[in-house]
């Protein structure tokens, strides 16, 4: 922070230097004057003293301009000069030492009027060259004009901060940011302890602190630059991760001898570093941290810590005592017993080597065996057989080893030759009352139903006795447990919170509901609806009856025409010929009648009355009308031709329904005009 404001501080120097800076004191010790001070105004007379300062001259000329400054005292008394206040004239530029001095006294022409303008005024003036060095010591001079006597002291002061011969130099002592010194009489600094530097901002540093390395900003530190570190900064910062290894400069990872890897943390020399392996096995590196133990006889292990027991694999024979020996074992032989192992018998039958009753046998290859008793083995049948060492009684039951056989005694609850079976104890149903039994080890439990208790379920008992209601609520017995049914006013399991009734206040007769509001309303809109019903199937009957009617004339007028020739199987007087009807007429029944004939018959608008009742209906009618009456007479002129008629005629089965009578029925042939026969069979 210091180095960014040095150089506003060097030109704030270079400022104040060339603002050199002092005042010029003159002080007027007395003046008399043989004309008389205040020749105008003897009895009230009030003067004032004018002082300029100007470069040196070698013929002085007292007018203005005053080059170096000028200055002008109080009015005061005659009597009171002496006692005046030094004339303070300042200036801002390097003190020459020489200069030229001119000192008037003035009348002043009215109380606190000071003015030079009027000649008149003047009393006297003293016009001097002087030599004067800055120093705090007064010079006093006086001056001995015509009529005059002047008498003064004067001499030149530095301002603040300001030293030297000329006031030329600028020195402001500070412990601040921009420096830390004092400074002497000639404006020289001194900087205090712990700094240093042309302004004395440049803290010294520890002892032993390296330049290159480190800094301080406080005298007496070392900080460390980036990738240093150690007391005095003189150690370089190894890499992140560094185990064994050195550093030249900053980051750097050289490894030590037998280290290796990025991070010198694979220990090449295992062996040497950490001697692993025991018992005075040899070490082999096999690189990356890693080694292998070459073991010696007897022992085993990654690193033969181990000891090999060699009496592990019972080397010695006939009853032998094995003692472990490194990489070695040794036999201690009962009698009768040689060798390594003690394989070799110098013993014979006639020795009684059998124990416990067993039975010597001579071999034919020398020695003897021993035939043990069942509860006894070895060679010399020594061993006595614990057949209960192999725990074979089950759920902690007592082994009894009688020699030849082995019996357990059981636990109550357990049953079998070894104890091994649970007996269980719900096979007589203990639990009464359809009580649940669940066996245990000489013991049952009853899981009883609801209403019952005790070992067996054998007595009743009610859940609501050890279920209090409180605030007088009742107590029933459910098959999830006892409920209770509190009273007004109270909730909870046991009816023991309280519960705020609220009471509603009935609707005022003022106040309609809002539900018997819309109930009206509902009930209007329902009335209307039914209305415009009524009025709906009202119109709908009375169309129906005109169109009734109007279906009732139409078919009569049918059944005339269908009649005017024949009926069908009519048995009337002329053969089923109406009376003045042609013969033509009758044909034309009958071929109606021969099947393959060459009129086309339609049941597809049958029933026209019946089914239709509508305008449709009732113009099919008329048309059927219209064709038959043209046919007639077509009939008549052409004698039926049935050559003309191209088209074949489909003629329905004669069989009809008994409920159905009658059924209407088109007859259309294609190549004729464009009429329908109409008839009913």
């Amino acid at each position: 922070m210091a180095r960014l404001f040095l150089p506003c501080l060097l030109l704030l120097v270079s400022v104040q230097t060339a603002r050199s800076s002092g005042v010029f004191e003159l002080k007027i010790d007395s003046f008399t004057s043989s004309r008389g001070i205040c020749r105008f105004q003897p009895q009230d007379c009030q003067i004032f003293f004018r002082v300029c300062l100007k470069h040196s001259q070698h013929v002085i000329n007292p007018e203005p301009p005053c080059t170096y400054g000028t200055a002008l005292t109080e009015i005061f008394d005659s009597n009171a000069i002496s006692g005046s206040a030094p004339i303070r004239v300042p200036f801002h530029f390097k003190w020459p030492g020489t200069f030229s001095l001119i000192i008037e006294a003035w009348n002043a022409e009215s109380k606190g009027l000071e003015s030079t303008e009027n000649q008149n005024n003047l009393i006297s003036r003293l016009a001097t060259r002087r030599k004067l060095t800055v120093a705090e010591e007064w010079s006093q001079d006086v001056d001995f004009g015509n009529q005059s006597e002047l008498r003064y002291s004067y001499h030149v002061v530095c301002d603040k901060f300001y030293h030297g011969e000329a006031c030329s130099a600028y020195c402001r002592p500070r412990n601040d940011t921009f420096g830390h010194y004092t400074c002497d009489d000639d404006g020289n600094r001194h900087c205090l302890e712990g700094w240093r530097g042309d302004y004395c901002s440049d803290p010294i540093c520890a002892a032993g602190c390296s330049e290159e390395h480190g800094f301080c900003e406080l005298p007496g530190e070392c900080v460390c630059r980036q990738g240093w570190q150690g007391e005095r900064c003189d150690e370089c910062a190894r890499h992140p991760g560094c185990l064994h290894g050195t550093c030249q400069q900053p980051w750097q990872c050289n490894c030590k001898e037998g280290w290796g890897g990025l991070y010198c943390n694979q220990d090449l020399n295992y062996c040497t570093n950490h001697k692993p392996c025991q018992n005075e096995a040899s070490c082999t590196n096999t690189g990356q941290g890693s080694y292998t133990c070459t073991c010696r006889p007897g022992f085993t292990g990654k690193n033969c810590e181990i000891e090999t027991n060699e009496c592990d694999s019972n080397p010695c024979k006939n009853g032998g005592s094995c003692k472990d020996l490194v990489n070695d074992y040794s036999c201690a032989c009962p009698q009768g017993f040689y060798r390594k192992n003690c394989e070799i018998s110098d013993m014979t039958c006639a020795d009684e080597p059998c124990f416990n009753g067993g039975t010597c046998m001579e071999k034919s290859t020398g020695g003897y065996s021993c035939r043990c008793p069942p509860s006894y083995t070895g060679s010399n049948c020594e061993k006595r057989i614990d057949r209960c060492s192999s725990s074979p009684c089950a759920n902690g039951a007592q082994c009894l080893d009688h020699g030849n056989r082995v019996t357990c005694r059981c636990r109550p609850g357990f049953s079998g030759s070894r104890c091994e079976t649970n007996i269980d104890d719900c096979a007589s149903n203990p639990c009464r009352n359809a009580g649940t039994c669940v066996d245990g080890v000489n013991d049952f439990t009853c899981t009883c139903t609801l209403g019952f208790t005790s070992k067996d379920c054998s007595v009743r008992t009610s859940p609501c006795d050890h279920f209090p209601c409180d605030n007088g609520g009742t107590c029933f017995t459910h098959f999830t447990g006892p409920v209770c049914q509190c009273p007004k006013g109270f909730m909870g399991a046991r009816c023991e919170y309280s519960v705020a009734i609220s009471t509603v206040q009935p609707p005022r007769d003022d106040d309609a509901p809002p539900a018997l509001i819309a109930a009206v309303a509902l009930g209007l809109v329902t009335l209307s609806l039914l209305l415009c019903a009524a009025v709906h199937i009202l119109r709908q009957l009375r169309r129906s009856r005109e169109l009734a009617a109007l279906s009732t004339s139409v078919k009569n007028d049918l059944e005339t025409v269908n009649n005017r020739n024949a009926v069908i199987g009519g048995g009337g007087p002329n053969n089923g010929v109406l009376p003045g009807a042609p013969l033509g007429s009758l044909k034309e029944k009958e071929a109606l009648l021969i099947p393959g004939g060459h009129l086309k018959v339609s049941n597809k608008d049958a029933a026209l009355v019946d089914k239709g009742g509508d305008n449709v209906s009732m113009f099919k009618n008329k048309m059927a009308d219209c064709n038959l009456a043209k046919e007639e007479q077509r009939l008549d002129k052409n004698k039926f031709d049935l050559k003309k008629c191209d088209s074949p005629v489909i003629v329905p089965p004669l069989s009809f329904a008994k409920e159905s009578l009658y059924h209407s029925v088109f007859i259309i042939p294609e190549q004729m005009e464009q009429c329908v026969f109409a008839t009913e069979v």
